[in-house]
């Protein structure tokens, strides 16, 4: 079976991956304030049905959804599984953020693009040269000093639950891996919006009997405008995400998807900064900031220096 190959319009690739890296670092800020007043399972439904219908909407108006009827056995079960791994990444990282803080969760999910990495060059014959390979190296190392900075005064009140959390994260980590490589190779056959679609329908139906959407009549004003911002988040970051993919190589949008907790520490920052009783303040000591910086280092390195030597 033939492989999916990046288009080569690596700039737009870039600027993709950058707007998708944004997104991400909002987004368990307004989770984590979402779910003062919403269960995990009722936001991540609604989430993935509001995604459903403007995608269905938009498709449709460009006569989009044709390209379901060529799709073989072999491709409807790469779609299930692609389905199904998203699911369970939303739900278990939902899950994770409710016993740890948005920079930690964060800090944690940069597992997923890097295994995402090395998915892509196991599967799809990826290659990295001496730069990118030092640049993986050092982003490792800036997120095990920053973790351990984190951790350096001892597990926080409510420690089991920290650990809990954290692990979800790891777990929602892998199986987001796992979907972005299934993902990758459907774009042989499909559009990248037409996946979303089948993958946000699937995941409304799914999630429908775990939600409860009389809660939504609940909300104040405030957690409507922050619930609607998190599925608007979903339409912008996984469409970019997706496009991304289309004319980078995954190894190289991994890479600077690992900028995230630096953008989400700044997100953190601002809304304390403005709303001090929104969501409690990051602490982040000289070694963290360390790591921080050793990440975005390393990003560079493996994305951007790479890239120049590619095409120099």
């Amino acid at each position: 079976m033939s492989m999916h190959q990046a288009s080569g319009r690596w700039k737009l690739g870039l600027l993709l991956a950058l707007v998708t890296a944004a997104c991400w670092a909002t987004l368990p800020v307004a989770l984590k304030i979402t779910l003062e007043q919403l269960d995990p399972y009722t936001l991540t439904w609604f989430r993935f049905l509001l995604a459903a219908g403007v995608m269905l909407a938009w498709l449709a108006a460009r006569r989009g959804l044709g390209g379901f009827g060529g799709l073989d056995r072999r491709r409807w079960w790469l779609l299930a599984v692609a389905g199904l791994c998203l699911i369970g990444n939303y739900v278990l990282y939902l899950l994770g953020v409710q016993y740890t803080s948005p920079a930690n969760a964060q800090l944690l999910i940069q597992l997923a693009p890097l295994l995402m990495a090395l998915g892509g060059i196991v599967v799809f014959g990826e290659r990295f040269n001496g730069w990118q390979w030092t640049g993986l190296v050092v982003i490792v190392a800036g997120l095990g000093l920053y973790f351990r900075d984190q951790l350096g005064g001892g597990l926080p009140p409510g420690g089991q639950g920290y650990l809990l959390g954290s692990a979800l994260v790891v777990l929602a980590a892998v199986v987001w891996a796992v979907y972005a490589l299934v993902q990758k190779q459907l774009l042989l056959r499909l559009s990248s919006p037409a996946i979303l679609l089948a993958i946000y329908v699937m995941a409304s139906l799914v999630l429908l009997p775990l939600a409860s959407p009389a809660a939504l009549l609940k909300l104040d004003g405030l957690h409507w405008g922050l619930l609607l911002y998190c599925a608007v988040n979903t339409l912008v970051a996984y469409g970019a995400f997706a496009e991304a993919l289309a004319h980078w190589e995954a190894s190289r949008v991994s890479a600077i998807l690992a900028t995230t907790p630096l953008l989400c520490l700044g997100a953190v920052g601002l809304v304390h900064s403005i709303w001090p009783t929104a969501i409690a303040p990051e602490t982040v000591g000289m070694a963290g900031w360390v790591g921080a910086g050793l990440v975005v280092l390393g990003s560079s390195l493996a994305s951007l220096m790479g890239q120049r030597r590619r095409t120099g």
